[in-house]
């Protein structure tokens, strides 16, 4: 299956996240583009967050993503031409840690007549709980060892062989019976060149859609049992396996069974599709919310409903009326039927249990059936405890709080026609201390987190721009072991000024949001759909204001004298002080400044100031490249001083980029982050001798870097000589 939605790579930090941006373009019977103007720019920020989907429009206007916390790189982006472009099934990736794919090592076993054991998800305790011991006597064995005649798949897949077992993975399991709806799909994430037949060697394979590209996971066959049953997730018939070993592999893939407790039916399934998820609240729906869920499903769409609880011993409570709150459900069918002489709207759900299922109107052998017509009936209608009933639409709203879409497409649901969509991408992470900078409330930090920008062109027939945007945050399942969880995350949207690629604190001060998700929530993706006019002028912003550079010295001013005598009592008959003799004199010169909180010049930034300043290579300082580095120094103190805006004698690694900025430095997120891991403490904090180093080393790279640069095209090819002897690592 060929998804529209492409996702970003992984990559875990602190917290690692990703946005997509999804722009629908309209098309003229020739098939050409309509042509579009330029106009002013939008600019995203985030904060902690995931996806983006912007339809273009006859403007182009970019926009500002904020995410909190996140880290930006260079945006990924591809025009896809809808859900079939014809380019055929992307290959997936194969993940096994020795590199070798599923018909390699399903060859090899068959060639050396052993059974496939996986070294990278053991049949171990360890493949089961992180956080806790193994509470019962478990074995693991294979489907042969458990019944006489095992299938993968008996009959086609179907949504009845989904039944629960004592893992709490309910929304897994809603979204694999959604998944047997459909074929397509299926077929791609459980492939079906697998068996127990000839060609079986112990081994099987799924595929799943993780940040922007298939993976091939292959497991073997071993499977926990007790007392010769399936305890995990089980086909209602004993000798069918293909959903317990999908189960299998979705688990090694998040590291293990445990990390699949608690989720999101939207989770899995945009896992199984590439799929962009929209939320819909039963309470506070559009009217015509039945026609939207019939679309959807009508245009291969999968969904699932849950009942909110307001409490953990809410948590799987079973009402009155046979459903259970904070329990994941799989919608499979809606439908309209004559009652009477009235048309009914009907929506059938499936409890992933297999049992337990609703026991009012239009329920099993409710009386309501013998009012429609037999063939309807007969269509609709199976009497038997699977966990699937059917229900009028309006008791559903009144039961059920949330509806999850996973659209297979971004058109919108309650729009007949159908457009093609330009994707953009963005991935990054979020690092505390340098873009980590929490929600609007916070905001002397929240422009620091990462910021995306984005254009949109060709606008819809009605003059505005249709946007989805979808904010993820990666790994965090994975990670769950080392005590880590979903973080609260959401997005903001402003209208951007053209020349500025990251807003500073004052732009975010004065300028309002034009669009942003409706809530931060410790959510795996959060996605919103917009409209946005096309046109506007961008508001004014003030930008960030930074200190005046300082005016230049006279010549031998007092100040200088001082130093030249304390130069000259240091340096000796050479004229020239060593690094020592440097880090005693600035020790001596800078502790009388009582507004700077430092515990003396380390040995390593002296050496760092010498490699700046020791033109003629001596490893000296004589005394007039002493000056020019003071006259440097005293612009860097007065940056210090500036952004130490709590006069702590310190500075917050958060404004370590409007330092450097106004310092003439200007680097991307992912020196930043580096950086303030590097030289922040344990409070976000950044000593002057920490700070001293990091901008005498950057001014030592740029400056070397600007000296092989000759052609000026902001790159260079080095050598192994000049790679040996370049500036040391800012980060070192």
């Amino acid at each position: 299956m060929t998804s529209w939605r492409e996702r970003a790579s992984e990559r875990g930090r602190e917290s690692a996240g990703r946005g997509h941006c999804h722009r629908r373009t309209n098309r003229f019977p020739s098939g050409g583009r309509a042509p579009h103007t330029y106009r002013p720019d939008w600019l995203v920020p985030a904060s902690l967050t995931h996806s983006l989907t912007l339809p273009p429009s006859h403007s182009t206007r970019r926009l500002s993503l904020s995410v909190s916390p996140l880290q930006q790189t260079m945006p990924l982006q591809s025009t896809l031409s809808g859900r079939g472009s014809g380019a055929g099934p992307e290959r997936a990736e194969d993940t096994q840690s020795d590199g070798k794919s599923f018909e390699e090592l399903r060859h090899e076993c068959l060639q050396k007549g052993v059974l496939f054991e996986d070294q990278d998800f053991p049949a171990a305790d360890s493949s089961l709980y992180f956080s806790e011991s193994v509470p019962v006597n478990i074995e693991w064995k294979r489907p042969k060892e458990i019944c006489k005649d095992p299938k993968f798949i008996v009959g086609g897949a179907d949504r009845t062989d989904i039944c629960q077992g004592q893992l709490g993975d309910c929304w897994l399991l809603a979204a694999i019976a959604s998944l047997t709806l459909k074929k397509e799909a299926l077929a791609r994430v459980v492939p079906p060149d697998q068996d127990f037949d000839r060609r079986y060697a112990g081994i099987f394979h799924f595929q799943f859609w993780s940040h922007n590209r298939w993976l091939d996971v292959v497991v073997d066959d071993r499977l926990p049992v007790v007392r010769n049953k399936l305890i995990m997730l089980h086909s209602a018939s004993n000798d069918e396996f293909w959903s317990a070993l999908l189960e299998k592999a979705y688990a090694k893939l998040h590291g293990s069974y445990e990390s699949l407790k608690g989720g999101s039916t939207m989770e899995a399934m945009e896992d199984f599709t590439g799929g962009v998820g929209e939320n819909y609240e039963t309470k506070n729906c559009p009217d015509n919310l039945f026609s939207i869920m019939k679309k959807a499903l009508d245009r291969g769409s999968m969904m699932g409903c849950s009942i909110d609880i307001t409490s953990s011993a809410e948590s799987e409570a079973k009402t009155t009326t046979g459903l259970v709150k904070g329990h994941a459900y799989s919608i499979t069918s809606l439908e309209e039927v004559n009652f009477r002489g009235k048309t009914v709207q009907l929506i059938r759900v499936r409890n992933p249990w297999g049992q337990v299922e609703w026991n009012g109107p239009w329920s099993d052998g409710s009386r309501e059936w013998n009012y429609v017509d037999s063939g309807d009936k007969n269509r609709l209608l199976q009497l038997s405890d699977d966990g699937e009933f059917w229900m009028e639409f309006s008791d559903f709203k009144k039961n059920y709080d949330k509806v999850e879409i996973c659209n297979m497409t971004p058109d919108d649901l309650t729009d007949d026609s159908k457009r093609q969509w330009a994707v953009s991408m963005f991935e990054g992470n979020w690092i505390r201390g340098s873009t980590a900078g929490g929600c609007r409330n916070f905001i002397d930090t929240f422009w620091t987190n990462p910021q995306f920008k984005l254009k949109l062109e060709d606008a819809d027939d009605d003059d505005v721009c249709s946007v989805v945007i979808a904010l993820m945050q990666k790994n965090r399942r994975k990670l769950r072991k080392e005590g880590m969880d979903m973080e609260t995350i959401g997005f903001a949207v402003y209208e951007a000024p053209e020349d500025e690629d990251q807003l500073g604190k004052d732009f975010f001060r004065y300028n309002a949001s034009k669009a942003r998700s409706r809530t931060y929530i410790n959510v795996r993706e959060i996605s919103e759909r917009f409209t946005l006019p096309p046109g506007m002028t961008p508001e004014d912003s003030r930008g960030t204001t930074f200190p005046p550079p300082p005016s230049a010295p006279e010549d031998e001013s007092d100040e200088e004298k001082g130093l030249r005598r304390l130069f000259e009592q240091l340096a000796g008959d050479d004229q020239a002080i060593s690094v020592r003799e440097l880090q005693q004199m600035l020790n001596g010169v800078l502790s009388r400044r009582k507004e700077i909180k430092f515990d003396g010049l380390s040995l390593s930034t002296c050496h760092s100031i010498i490699n700046l300043m020791d033109v003629d290579n001596t490893g000296q300082l004589e005394f007039q490249e002493f000056k020019v580095f003071w006259e440097k120094m005293k612009k860097w103190i007065m940056l210090f001083l500036a952004f130490d805006t709590d006069r702590s004698g310190k500075m917050s690694s958060y404004e370590l980029r409007s330092a450097l900025k106004a310092a003439g430095m200007q680097l991307n997120n992912r020196l930043l982050q580096l950086i303030g891991l590097r030289f922040a403490d344990d409070k976000y904090d950044i000593d002057f001798d920490d700070y001293l180093t990091c901008i005498v080393r950057l001014e030592n790279m740029f400056r070397a870097f600007q000296v092989l640069d000759t052609s000026q095209r902001g790159r260079v090819n080095m050598n192994i000589m000049q790679v040996k002897t370049a500036p040391c690592d800012i980060t070192a």
